[in-house]
């Protein structure tokens, strides 16, 4: 278990053609966020979804006008104290249609996107990698 206090509350707009995945980090390491979590609201003009395969992420585009339905995840550092998100999204198409799975580089912002951090205070989450499943784990220190 990982306990900590709740610190700021950081709101960001992210633009027109930034890469959410790397939008997302970019934001946290700004405002020195290590631990956190996230939530997110807003259009794509593709994404790139990842699903968990035998060691790897298997790959799945979409392109066209998207609505992001729900993007949450988390944040922690890797060994060398670098900030790592992990998130997961659903969108939805123009028909209602929804598809979901793990956020990967790639994925275009559209119009735009709305992001709010919750800091985590008091906690160090780390994320290294598990040799069994090829994955980096959140680890307690």
């Amino acid at each position: 278990m990982f306990a900590g206090q709740i610190g700021r509350m950081l709101v960001f707009r992210i633009s027109e053609d930034e890469d959410l995945a790397i939008a997302i980090k970019k934001r946290a390491e700004e405002s020195g966020v290590k631990a956190g979590v996230f939530l997110l609201i807003g259009a794509l003009k593709n994404v790139t979804l990842g699903c968990y395969r035998k060691g790897a992420y298997e790959q799945v585009k979409f392109a066209g006008s998207l609505e992001i339905a729900s993007c949450s995840g988390n944040i922690a550092v890797d060994e060398k104290d670098n900030v790592v998100i992990h998130a997961h999204i659903v969108v939805s198409n123009e028909k209602g249609q929804a598809f979901g799975g793990h956020l990967m580089e790639g994925s275009r912002v559209g119009v735009t996107a709305e992001l709010m951090i919750v800091e985590g205070l008091g906690l160090h989450l780390v994320r290294s990698l598990d040799e069994k499943t090829n994955l980096k784990l959140l680890r307690p220190s």
